[in-house]
């Protein structure tokens, strides 16, 4: 991550983790593979821990809970560099980019609809397709945040900058799915 995608060799990686090369390469066939197994992990286990999607919980505070939690993650210091890399190499390696996406992006943004997909068999919210609308929520977070981190315009958001932002964010979209009453 410190020499990005096309700096580090897998010699370089192999010393720095203190084993061989012959090592690495019996466990993943490239620097890609390499790469994306880390990113993978990283993210998954930050998800699994920064995201509560019960579906007890109130559809607010899981909203303003995990919107905090998300940009938390997203622009974390370092938190970018794994991005960052992924957008560098994603053209000339789609694979990298859509196993990225799938593996990490998407799952959250699935796992994120199957949360509002039970509110809305619950009546809390009305929503027709609970993929767009978690997507929707995740990007509304982003808004003014995560651009400027990601190109290093700015520095990470303070967690005041982020709960202002969520707070929008979650009086938007409850005014677009909140159930309205009759």
């Amino acid at each position: 991550m410190d020499l990005g995608f096309d700096g580090a060799s897998m010699g370089e990686i192999a010393r720095s983790a203190g084993v061989s090369k012959g090592t690495l390469y019996v466990y993943f066939a490239d620097k890609s593979r390499l790469f994306e197994a880390i990113v993978e992990e990283e993210a998954l286990e930050q998800g699994k821990v920064a995201f509560n999607f019960d579906h007890e919980r109130d559809v607010t505070t899981t909203l303003r809970d995990f919107g905090r939690a998300y940009i938390e993650l997203l622009c974390r210091p370092g938190g970018g560099s794994a991005i960052r890399t992924v957008m560098a190499i994603a053209e000339r390696m789609p694979e990298v980019g859509r196993r990225y996406y799938d593996e990490v992006l998407e799952k959250t943004n699935s796992r994120f609809a199957a949360y509002l997909e039970a509110h809305v068999t619950a009546k809390d919210l009305e929503i027709a397709d609970c993929q767009l609308a978690a997507s929707q929520f995740m990007l509304m977070c982003q808004a003014s945040l995560f651009l400027p981190f990601i190109f290093q315009a700015a520095p990470p958001p303070s967690p005041e900058r982020i709960a202002q932002v969520v707070e929008s964010a979650t009086r938007m979209f409850l005014a677009a799915y909140g159930a309205k009453q009759a």
